[in-house]
């Protein structure tokens, strides 16, 4: 390509609204342009690399026997009503009526359509499948930002395990596992696997890959130890013990106190964090219910959701809080109430000489045990994970670190094959539920995650596999015959040698075509000036570290062929 005819509309300022690194350099160096919040025009220079992490993802997906699709992105909302995530998703599924006003939604995922199409499957003998499209997905994402990182409209390949047993699901699961590590080696970054929760997909396990990055949306929790890794939605720690005060049930007064801290500071000896009971009223499904938490901890949302199966939770107003249970917040607790679900933090068994409010404005109850005083209908872990607690495998202090999620994977079991009528005769000519497992890597968000582990201060620098382009000719003097010449010759014997090729005969300064070779990314540069023409050599310079060599023109093609540069 000459990049005179060429579309690549770099951009000497960073674009008002970008936070993340790649959503600076992508815009600024000409592959993608913002339409609207959350959507993007991928521009020819990110569509060359968008098909490479395409080509990638397809040849090991077929590497493991995955068959191809390609379904519709419109699905009528009676699928979603019939799967229950309709009213599970939220506002983050688009909906719209159709001219005969049905209810149709955009494709948010593809479990419910691929499961369908699993109900034509009819006996053992037609198992195991891999089943997988790339596919444009649907979110109405409430504050996208960071570019191509959150979006509402993007690429995602998304893949189907279809099994007679959990057996067989176990097998497809780490056959994918495997795929994906091929793949992010491939596209040159390095993603670990983490524990993460299903959340709207449903399903007994599911594994993240994250990449270490400020620019992710994900926390996550690591031992440096071991090998301990998970989503903080999912992650538990160790704590230390904590020494109870046992003693009667008590109530005194707390005049003016509204808070963990100020309760705390009033109450130094009696009253500090770890022996207080954090009381939060939800709102679960629209049911009120107390969470119980140790009062150092703070609750997380998301394992509230998971323990509970729930499809909406949200904090009690004020006015809702005295009416269950007669006071205001910083006053409240779970002694003697029964007609409210209480929910407990795992940090909370067996603890005694505890601190809660006592349902009375400005009281307290001192003396709790929570065995003893509370009717705690359910157990689980709740609570947020802190750097420095102590691994839960080897006991080692934990990090806590941004990750850019770049892939996903799913056991989803049979939900979804017993909802559509997914069902094939065993052996036995029994009829058993298809066990099904649902994994997906996004393109773009991949595409970002590459810039924000690959880049400096001058701009992109590619991995070779993803490269828009291998290689750069800069000729620096387009007036200058010879030098012209020579860097159309090495431009065709490029091609010819099969090295994608972009040949800069733009008519601009030396330091304006470095500048721009340098912000996109292309992994070689040879560049073809006068002197280096009369001397029969050119310079061939790697983006990685900008470092630069003389080179005979006659050998410039053999070092940049396949295999001829390390």
């Amino acid at each position: 390509m000459r990049w005179s005819q060429a579309f690549i509309p770099t951009l000497r300022d960073d674009p008002a609204d970008a936070e993340a690194v790649s959503h600076r350099l992508l815009t600024r160096a000409g592959y993608i342009r913002q339409l609207a919040a959350g959507h993007y025009s991928m521009l020819p220079l990110g569509q060359r690399v968008r098909a490479k992490i395409d080509r990638i993802i397809r040849e090991e997906m077929d590497r493991i026997g995955g068959q191809q699709f390609h379904l519709p992105a419109v699905h009528p909302a009676e699928i979603w009503k019939r799967s229950g995530r309709y009213q599970l998703i939220g506002d983050e599924l688009f909906r719209f009526k159709d001219r005969k006003q049905a209810d149709n939604v955009l494709g948010f995922t593809h479990e419910e359509i691929f499961a369908m199409l699993a109900g034509e499957l009819s006996s053992y003998r037609d198992l195991p499948q891999i089943w997988y499209q790339i596919q444009t997905k649907f979110r109405d994402e409430p504050r996208p930002k960071s570019g191509v990182l959150r979006v509402r409209e993007f690429t995602m390949k998304d893949s189907y395990s279809l099994d007679l047993d959990w057996d067989g699901l176990d097998h497809s699961f780490d056959r994918h596992y495997d795929a994906y590590r091929r793949i992010f080696t491939r596209l040159g970054v390095t993603a670990v696997d983490v524990e993460a929760s299903s959340g709207a997909m449903g399903g007994s396990q599911s594994v993240e890959f994250m990449v270490r990055s400020p620019a992710g949306e994900d926390w996550i929790v690591s031992c440096p130890n071991c090998d301990y890794r998970a989503n903080l939605e999912r992650a538990v720690a160790r704590l230390p013990e904590v020494e109870d005060q046992p003693g009667e049930l008590e109530e005194f007064a707390t005049p003016e106190i509204r808070t963990i801290a100020a309760l705390a500071e009033a109450f130094p000896a009696l009253a500090p964090p770890e022996r207080q009971i954090k009381t939060l009223v939800q709102v679960i499904d629209d049911e009120p219910a107390l969470v119980l938490m140790r009062g150092d901890h703070d609750l997380l949302e998301q394992k509230l959701i998971d323990a509970t199966g729930s499809t909406r939770v949200r904090p009690a107003q004020a006015d809702e809080m005295r009416q269950w249970l007669g006071a205001s917040a910083g006053s409240l607790g779970a002694v003697g109430v029964e007609q409210l679900t209480v929910i407990a933090d795992h940090a909370l068994e067996g603890r005694r000489g505890m601190v809660t409010g006592a349902n009375k404005d400005d009281f307290h109850f001192r003396g709790v045990d929570v065995a003893r005083d509370i009717k705690v209908d359910k157990w689980a872990d709740l609570r947020t994970v802190e750097a420095g607690e102590a691994c839960v495998r080897c006991g080692s202090p934990v990090e806590v670190w941004r990750g850019i999620e770049v892939g996903h994977i799913f056991k989803l079991g049979t939900k979804y094959s017993e909802l559509m009528g997914a069902y094939v005769q065993d052996e036995k000519g029994e009829s058993r539920p298809v066990v099904m497992g649902s994994y997906g890597i996004g393109l773009e968000r991949n595409m970002a995650a590459i810039v924000e582990a690959s880049h400096d201060e001058r701009g992109i620098i590619w991995p070779e596999s993803v490269a828009p382009y291998r290689v750069v000719v800069t000729a620096l003097r387009v007036d200058d015959p010879a030098t012209m010449s020579a860097a159309e010759n090495l431009y065709r014997l490029l091609r010819e040698a099969g090295v994608e090729t972009l040949i800069d005969d733009r008519p601009e300064r030396p330091g304006e075509k470095f500048a721009d070779a340098e912000l996109i990314g292309i992994p070689w540069r040879v560049t073809v000036g006068p002197k280096g023409v009369a001397a029969g050599t050119a310079e061939l310079t790697r983006r990685a570290g900008l470092s630069t060599e003389e080179i005979a023109l006659t050998d410039v093609v053999n070092r940049l062929a396949e295999g001829g540069l390390s």
